[in-house]
């Protein structure tokens, strides 16, 4: 492994509880969902199903929607995409960070992901709170491109990138709810494929 490219330091014990807690509220957030509806669930349920506080609950995440849309996604995004090699461009990278993340996943973890994102999908505030953590995640992109490429993170090509991998994102989600039988890691690594061509619509082929 090079310097650019060090190994990623391993877990600790500490890290793996907190991970571990994390995983626990979101399953039982998600099992209360499903027999009682999202509305219907509050905080106080969800703690007392994941045997810990409220008030401990708030530690791993700041609000119900968080449940639903926060996960670990992001810095294995980052992790890999940092691992990429300096030849390739961006859009490139991106995707082959996007199938080694999800490659990762165990079954237990896309499965969670999908349920999430329908869940996402179907309730309105959950919608709403969502174009928020795309936000955040667009400025998260925008920071990993600008320090590929060196330029600062408000620069418009850079802003213009990541905004074009989040309105991609988008359209995945939304197909993958419209037609649920479809595997969210295919239609994403298609959605990157045809931004890799550079989007050729209404070419021969397309």
């Amino acid at each position: 492994m090079s310097p650019e490219n060090p190994e990623p330091a391993k877990l600790g014990l500490r890290e793996k509880k907190k991970m571990k807690t994390r995983r626990t509220l979101q399953q039982q957030g998600m099992r209360l969902f499903r027999e009682y509806g999202y509305a219907a669930t509050t905080i106080e349920q969800i703690a007392e199903a994941s045997e810990i506080s409220p008030s401990t609950f708030f530690r791993y995440f700041p609000t119900k929607e968080a449940l639903v849309l926060e996960d670990n996604d992001d810095e294995l995004l980052i992790e890999s995409f940092r691992k990429q090699p300096a030849g390739i461009s961006l859009i490139q990278a991106f995707r082959a960070a996007a199938k080694e993340g999800f490659a990762g996943m165990t079954r237990e973890e896309q499965t969670s992901l999908a349920e999430r994102m329908a869940l996402t999908m179907s309730v309105p505030e959950l919608r709403a709170a969502s174009l928020i953590h795309m936000n955040d995640t667009l400025l998260l992109i925008a920071e990993l491109a600008a320090d590929r490429l060196d330029r600062p993170r408000d620069d418009f090509e850079v802003m213009m990138f990541a905004g074009t991998i989040m309105g991609a994102m988008m359209a995945v989600q939304l197909h993958c709810f419209e037609h649920p039988d479809e595997d969210f890691t295919a239609v994403t690594d298609r959605a990157l494929a045809l931004y890799e061509k550079g989007v050729p619509l209404g070419t021969a082929g397309l």
